[in-house]
């Protein structure tokens, strides 16, 4: 398991990750099911929400009743029309007339800044939903097991907390208030419609069934290519993130070919899906407007046949005919909104799946509490595979004492980080416990347990900010000259001093503009100013040079004395002066003891040493 780690950043993260480069196939879920529990999130924003239903009620109320208003002015007008050709002097009345435009500028102003309210109430809502949104998924992100990363690339998970969530946040924005101002248009204008002729209502409602047909079946073959086109993306992201971080290794191992041939893979794949998706939810309107004009040639014909036999006035006709044209808008505009849902729905389905992951098993809610920690370290009769049918570690059984400096050594895959896993609780035990000075390590919340180990690793991170933030990221409170004293003792103050900036360098992203090894000095000055009461070192030295070594392996003396320190050393040259040396091998602890004990034996360990001696002898 010691190497395990160098693998993460080119493919995955770790033991049971199990997926390759790809990402697992999931069942879709309820399209409904997917929808209500999206709306739901809406409900804390209730009351919002019913304003801007009151406001979208009246503004659409006021814009339904204007046909109608302006018809009367069309029949006022007719009518005069009729009566000058029939020798009426002055037969118009144009006070009237001006009466019906004013009325209606006046409700067109109104519908217009209550539409203007209702939509910046809705961003609000909108907004605060999708905030919520993301708080929760970032809790849930805390609260999930690292074998949830190992299965997931970082691409993969970033592609849901980001381009879901933000394809989410746009369609809740643009398609909740259409959705409330089409239901109300909808009814609204049939009311009115009905007002006026039930006969031809029943004539343009005739094509109603064929798009609701028409939509349905339409959305339901979209779906399945929005969800694989979603998946894709993330596949996508995830190669992309993996290639370019680890591109030296890229290219160092003569990997280019394969990571654009598996690139050009995903995104043939999320083309074929993408173009469908697209094509067959963007059929959906030339289809409805093809069905809307013919409901509208039969209703023209209709109204004709009816004037003429005198059954309905000419502005009523013309009120009719604004009347089926906006009957058929939000039809037409939420069919238009299909593929915005569908991808929406998409997206909402793989932030629930993320949602939805089993937690880690939940801090106790009456904690222990080591307030002196002394060191004291004991696995019982410990089970651990990182797949239940796949045992890793059987029946550990290990006492360490306080003060004691335990080498943890054998070859790649024995189980050698697993173990400083299971005792930071990075991973559940399958049967047994872990003790530290006899307290069950599941009795401690986790935050407190942690606080207790001080870790350098073999894979050194560091974050985007000053080289002295980096140093105190143990210890926020440690002052600048404890900061300094820290990296004295690393012997890291020389070279820190040597850079432009000194301790308020900054360091980028991947921390490249500094060498490996300079690294490695500032992860050590980081455990050395945190202080902690346990210390896991794996690999420590394995990036820096031999002269800077020998440096510090001396601070590293001065740092373990008094402390119980686990070391997991590949280079057994560093462990000699172990208190305790244990040699693992398949997860099991084979031999235990002192380098010169171990080497009596003549065992394992003295085979994996003299390996090691006789091929630097042999390099010399």
């Amino acid at each position: 398991m010691g190497k395990q780690e160098n693998n993460k950043k080119m493919f995955g993260h770790g033991p049971g990750r199990g997926h390759g480069m790809s990402m697992p196939v999931e069942k879709a879920k309820n399209f409904k099911g997917t929808l209500k529990r999206l709306l739901g999130y809406l409900k804390y924003q209730r009351v919002k929400l019913m304003i801007v239903v009151l406001f979208t009620i009246l503004g659409t109320l006021f814009t339904v009743v204007a046909p109608k208003i302006l018809g009367n002015a069309t029949t006022i007008l007719y009518e005069g029309y009729l009566a000058l050709r029939n020798g009426v002097q002055d037969p118009i009345d144009f006070q009237a007339i001006g009466n019906v435009l004013i009325l209606l500028v006046g409700l067109y102003v109104i519908s217009a800044i209550f539409n203007y309210i209702r939509q910046y109430i809705m961003v609000n809502v909108t907004q605060k939903t999708i905030f919520n949104i993301r708080q929760e998924v970032s809790e849930k992100l805390e609260r999930l097991p690292l074998r949830y990363y190992d299965a997931y690339t970082h691409g993969e998970i970033l592609s849901r907390v980001t381009n879901d969530i933000d394809n989410m946040s746009n369609a809740l924005q643009q398609s909740v208030t259409q959705l409330i101002s089409a239901v109300i248009t909808i009814l609204g204008v049939l009311v009115m419609m009905l007002s006026i002729s039930p006969l031809m209502t029943l004539i343009a409602l005739v094509t109603l069934p064929l798009s609701v047909f028409i939509t349905k079946g339409v959305a339901k073959r979209s779906q399945a290519y929005f969800k694989s086109q979603q998946k894709n993306i993330g596949a996508l992201n995830g190669h992309v993130e993996e290639m370019y971080t680890g591109h030296k290794i890229v290219k160092a191992f003569g990997y280019e070919e394969k990571a654009m041939e598996r690139f050009d893979a995903i995104n043939e794949e999320l083309y074929e899906a993408g173009w469908k998706a697209q094509f067959i939810s963007g059929i959906i309107m030339p289809m409805m407007t093809f069905v809307n004009n013919l409901g509208y040639v039969f209703v023209c014909i209709t109204g004709g046949i009816l004037m003429i036999r005198n059954a309905i006035k000419l502005g009523d006709i013309q009120a009719f005919i604004q009347y089926s044209r906006q009957f058929s808008q939000p039809i037409v505009q939420t069919a238009n909104m299909a593929n915005i849902i569908q991808s929406t729905i998409a997206s909402a389905e793989r932030v629930f799946e993320l949602l939805d992951e089993e937690e880690e098993i939940p801090d106790t809610s009456i904690p222990s509490q080591i307030n002196e920690p002394k060191g004291n370290v004991a696995f019982k009769e410990v089970d651990f595979g990182y797949k239940k049918e796949v045992p890793l570690i059987n029946n550990m059984q290990l006492d360490v004492h306080a003060g004691q400096t335990v080498a943890i050594v054998g070859p790649t895959g024995a189980g050698k980080t697993t173990l400083v896993n299971l005792l930071m609780r990075f991973y559940e035990l399958d049967s047994g416990k872990i003790t530290v000075d006899g307290t069950d390590i599941t009795k401690l919340k986790r935050s407190h347990l942690r606080q207790l180990f001080g870790m350098v690793l073999q894979d050194t991170w560091l974050f985007n900010g000053t080289i002295g933030e980096n140093i105190a990221y143990g210890n926020m409170d440690a002052t600048e000259q404890e900061i300094i004293d820290a990296a004295k003792a690393a012997h890291a103050d020389h070279f820190i001093r040597t850079l432009p900036d000194g301790y308020d360098t900054i360091l980028n992203e991947e921390a490249s503009n500094i060498s490996q090894g300079q690294k490695q000095l500032l992860t050590i000055a980081r455990a050395i100013l945190a202080d902690p009461a346990i210390l896991i070192l794996d690999e420590a030295t394995s990036s820096v040079d031999t002269r800077t070594e020998v440096y510090i392996q001396k601070a590293m003396q001065t740092l373990m004395k008094g402390r119980t320190s686990f070391v997991i050393a590949h280079r057994l040259s560093t462990i000699r002066d172990a208190d305790v040396i244990l040699v693992m091998n398949e997860g099991d602890i084979i031999e235990k003891g002192t380098h010169q004990g171990l080497i009596a034996q003549n065992g394992f360990y003295a085979e994996l040493y003299n390996s090691q001696f006789m091929g630097s002898k042999e390099s010399a």
